[in-house]
């Protein structure tokens, strides 16, 4: 028999998040708000960022985009979606000192930009800037691991999920 057990197991398969931004990886506990701090929304990893720009981590179509442009929601073309929250309570600064670079709906490349941001600005108006990286969806995975840490550049992989 060559093994009919083979032929109909589906094979698991390992998906990654690439670092959206240069910046060094925080614990999520240290968050200043507890919905990233709990993980509530799904598995969380934060961000101090070193440089203003969000990258994207994967290949995928942006499927949501704030008006306000500190935040957006990206779903890779493997089914992972992320939200990537730009600052604490930065939804307060009506758009001032963010500028979106893509649309609802836009496919984009991993690495491709996506958010700029002003780093001196926000901290000037008194907001925290760390950055929470959510996967939203983790229940359509077996695992998912954070697996980065310290100082990381866009395209370090920081995320190994499990299909």
């Amino acid at each position: 028999m060559f093994g009919l057990d083979k032929l109909f197991t589906k094979k698991e398969s390992t998906l990654t998040i690439m670092a959206p931004l240069n910046g060094e990886i925080i614990d999520k506990s240290i968050i200043p708000d507890p919905t990233f701090a709990e993980g509530i929304l799904g598995p969380t990893i934060g961000f101090n960022p070193t440089a203003g720009m969000i990258y994207a981590p994967f290949d995928g179509v942006i499927t949501q985009i704030f008006r306000t442009g500190h935040a957006l929601t990206i779903t890779s073309n493997t089914g992972i979606e992320v939200l990537i929250h730009v600052g604490i309570n930065t939804v307060d600064l009506k758009g001032q000192g963010f500028t979106a670079l893509v649309k609802e709906d836009a496919e984009v490349k991993q690495g491709d930009p996506l958010i700029k941001f002003d780093i001196p600005f926000i901290k000037q108006q008194g907001y925290s800037l760390e950055i929470p990286l959510v996967v939203c969806n983790p229940d359509s995975f077996n695992k998912v691991k954070f697996i980065a840490s310290g100082p990381v550049k866009v395209g370090d992989v920081i995320c190994k999920l499990e299909k």
